[in-house]
């Protein structure tokens, strides 16, 4: 890996490019400091451009050699190429500065090899690996560049990353079913009867309801757990869990009985930061 420093401009590349295609991630980093913000900003435009792979590409192959140049990047295979991206210039300079672990990041991009194939999700089991892989590790990597690495980060990434993901899960059910994607698990929908294509066809049935009843269940279990873990990192870990309280929010939200699942319902951006600046300031993430 160069330990040349990257253009400038990069750092501003990043930050918009989170801003655009993840707020709630941009948000949170902006309790964060300067040097932190700037490594964090990079760590989530990596999570911006290997998840906008699948929106990039009509077919898996391409997609499969966009994700490979990530982790050949990663691996010191790519050189001059890799200075000339500012996202992996930025991220670069982020292992760099706070000794960040290089095998998450390409477990990271490896796991979203998946979202380039129509294949449904098997079974919870392969969902919560998936999101382990994904969202968790961002979590803990997150918690990493802001305080010392600690077991108990890694404890409450894990729960975090699957309350987290499992919420997107059931707040992308209208875009994916769209295009015939299912992050549900199969396991899930055989338990409750719910026909594969019902969910694609956009079909609003008792037996959806239920599954996702059961999955917001898994996700608020899992949000507690991480929300409990918070008081066994330092407060100088914890900028890294802010996301936290928009998940609270959006599962309240994803939870409303008369909700038309296919209806896509997004928090604005004023309310995010509302969200997440009261928790910035609560005893929860502060003592």
């Amino acid at each position: 890996m160069s330990s040349s420093a990257p253009p400038p401009d990069s750092a501003v590349f990043c930050a918009d490019l989170v801003r655009s295609h993840d707020f709630s991630r941009y948000a949170a980093t902006l309790f964060a400091p300067a040097p932190e913000r700037r490594a964090l900003l990079a760590l989530y435009a990596f999570n911006v451009e290997i998840v906008r792979v699948r929106d990039q590409v009509s077919q898996p192959l391409p997609g499969e050699i966009r994700l490979q140049w990530w982790t050949d990047m990663l691996s010191g295979q790519v050189h001059g190429s890799a200075e000339g991206n500012q996202v992996a210039a930025e991220l670069l300079r982020a292992i760099r500065d706070f000794d960040l672990p290089v095998e998450p990041l390409s477990l990271l991009a490896d796991e979203h090899q998946f979202d380039l194939y129509n294949d449904p999700m098997p079974t919870m089991t392969a969902l919560e690996g998936y999101l382990a892989a994904t969202c968790s590790a961002l979590f803990a990597l997150a918690a990493r560049i802001m305080a010392s690495p600690l077991d108990a980060a890694e404890h409450l990434a894990r729960h975090a990353g699957l309350a987290q993901g499992i919420a997107q899960v059931i707040a992308n059910l209208p875009r994916d079913a769209a295009h015939r994607r299912l992050f549900l698990p199969q396991q899930v929908l055989g338990s409750h009867g719910c026909n594969m294509e019902d969910v694609f066809a956009g079909k609003e049935t008792p037996n959806l309801r239920a599954v996702l009843n059961q999955l917001a269940g898994e996700a608020g279990q899992h949000l507690t757990t991480a929300l409990s873990l918070l008081a066994e990192v330092p407060p100088s870990a914890r900028p890294a869990f802010l996301p936290l309280s928009q998940v609270r929010a959006d599962l309240e939200r994803l939870s409303q009985p008369a909700r038309n699942p296919f209806t896509p319902q997004h928090s604005s951006r004023l309310r995010t930061l509302w969200t997440l600046w009261r928790a910035s300031r609560s005893r929860e993430f502060t003592k």
